[in-house]
């Protein structure tokens, strides 16, 4: 017999069956992002599916009364604008083995996505008009386009240059701008950029977890995935005009039995058959600008948001 002085149980002989591989119960991923509109616009709370918000529609006018004269008379108004309540909905269904076998708790692990998912589609609906309710009138950006306050990056002599004059823009239509939101990765874009004096006009958050700010007020970056960077690169608003209605806030509940089925009624889930849950996630919300009459120009004219758009195409924005 041949001598063998080679052989040795090695790793490779074992696989993971008997030298498992340790597996961490964190998952690796980003940190959900939440809305920006449920964030920063004015909320109220919705007894029904539909809410009356006064805007001032007319404006009272004084007169100078000479000796003797007579006093004229004024009047002012004020419109409805209606915020209405649609429903935010979504199923997941898990098989219970997957859940069984998992190392961590699925269910715990995709509520904070799907709230990130919600934002996402509350974003996108209100200030671009994606896949928006049509009972939420126009969104933010028709809304700014209709009233021309707009300017294209690389307009002026910096990108600084350019929102100071889109604030100057907006504020000559009587609205006064206390915040911004913007593109994934415009700070970086921002940092370096002095006003006139050499000052500079952009602090990046120091704290995680709070927003940068532009000229003293607070910058948000939209990063929930619903920021269309071909439409627009930074959005400025007077946001206490903005009116977010939280009718239902996000539920989840989960069921044991139940059926999922098609817009032709098929069915294509069947939980108790297929051994499964199935979470459910409901939420009712609404939004609305209120958009009030200022003296500043004729009812119609005024907007209280404007927008920097991308570059016009053979120009480029300037740092």
């Amino acid at each position: 017999m041949a001598e063998n002085f080679a052989n040795a149980i090695k790793r490779s002989d074992l696989g993971d069956a008997l030298i498992p591989n340790e597996r961490s119960t964190e998952i690796i991923q980003t940190l959900p992002q939440q809305s920006v509109i449920a964030n920063r616009a004015k909320r109220v709370t919705m007894s029904k599916a539909k809410k009356e918000q006064p805007v001032l529609a007319s404006l009272p006018e004084a007169y100078w009364v000479a000796e003797g004269g007579l006093k004229q008379t004024t009047k002012t108004g004020w419109e409805d604008v209606t915020i209405s309540a649609e429903e935010l909905a979504v199923l997941v269904p898990i098989p219970d083995s997957v859940v069984e076998d998992a190392d961590i708790d699925l269910w715990a692990a995709i509520r904070p996505l799907i709230a990130e998912a919600f934002g996402k589609k509350i974003d996108e609906a209100a200030i671009f008009g994606v896949d928006k309710p049509t009972t939420w009138g126009t969104d933010i950006l028709a809304g700014a386009t209709a009233a021309k306050n707009t300017i294209a990056a690389g307009t002026g002599t910096d990108f600084a240059a350019d929102v100071a004059a889109l604030g100057q823009k907006i504020a000559e239509q009587g609205f006064a701008i206390n915040g911004f939101a913007s593109k994934a990765g415009l700070n970086w874009q921002l940092i370096g950029l002095r006003d006139a004096n050499g000052q500079p006009v952009y602090s990046p958050s120091i704290a995680e977890g709070q927003p940068s700010r532009l000229y003293g007020y607070d910058l948000n970056e939209v990063t929930n995935g619903a920021w269309d960077p071909t439409k627009a690169e930074l959005l400025a608003a007077d946001w206490s005009k903005f009116v977010y209605g939280v009718r239902q806030d996000m539920t989840f509940k989960i069921f044991d039995q139940g059926i999922i089925s098609d817009a032709d009624g098929k069915v294509v889930y069947n939980a108790m058959q297929q051994d499964s849950k199935i979470m459910r996630v409901v939420m009712r919300v609404g939004f609305a600008v209120a958009n009030p009459m200022t003296r500043l120009v004729a009812k119609g004219k005024q907007y209280p948001a404007g927008f920097i758009t991308p570059a016009a195409a053979g120009a480029s924005a300037k740092a």
